[in-house]
């Protein structure tokens, strides 16, 4: 196993994910490098920005690094949570270890101040390197995720605009038209429009087939 041990004497880590046993395993994997303590771990997004602000206010201070899962159940998701956490505590890095790789959720981790995005799994020594290069500030990502933003700067006319990417996931769930709209605060004839661009850049006629081509394509889960 890769050991960041000689780089620094400790990395200390919060992690956060709403299933207990991944967290314990994940716990177990790290701590057996001398070179990563893990400070705390809880379960939710709200629990991480409470828990992190204790321990801002502790003798020990903020940790270093948060591991964010992004699928998070009930309440504030991992997006949302990393948006919050790095606006509240600029200096903690976070990195996001998750089993999806939907261009959605990579783009909107990155985008909401995630250092990192890497898949849970992983090789063990590729997610020890990992965390220290998050910890240290520097961008790391897992080599599918690397190919996801590869692909959607080769071809930028085809990706689907956040706002696009929110509506079409929106429908997946098997919402209508008008509920789309009164979710998102948007006329209904606008969630027709958007609908109009989806099928253009997929190629596609319906929103059947939108929905399967999107999903294929990784953008939406």
């Amino acid at each position: 196993m890769s050991s960041i041990s000689e780089a620094r004497t400790s990395i200390r880590i919060m992690m956060v994910d709403d299933h207990p046993v991944v967290r314990a395993g994940l716990r177990a994997l790290l701590e057996a490098d001398d070179g990563i303590e893990v400070v705390a771990e809880v379960g939710s997004g709200a629990a991480a920005l409470e828990e992190l602000d204790a321990l801002a206010a502790g003798p020990g201070g903020t940790p270093d690094l948060v591991l964010m899962d992004l699928n998070l159940g009930d309440g504030i998701g991992g997006i949302e949570t990393t948006r919050r956490l790095r606006a509240a505590h600029p200096g903690v890095q976070v990195l996001a270890v998750t089993t999806f790789d939907a261009e959605a959720d990579i783009v909107g981790a990155l985008e909401a101040g995630a250092t990192g995005y890497v898949l849970k799994d992983s090789p063990t020594e590729a997610l020890i390197d990992a965390v220290g290069e998050a910890a240290a500030g520097r961008s790391v990502l897992s080599p599918e995720v690397q190919q996801r933003l590869v692909q959607r700067m080769s071809n930028p006319h085809s990706t689907l605009s956040p706002r696009e990417t929110e509506i079409l996931e929106a429908l997946a769930t098997g919402a209508t038209n008008r509920e789309v709209a009164k979710l998102m605060f948007i006329s209904e004839s606008t969630v027709k429009t958007h609908l109009v661009h989806i099928y253009d850049k997929l190629g596609v006629d319906s929103r059947t087939a939108a929905i399967r081509e999107a999903r294929d394509r990784r953008l939406i889960r």
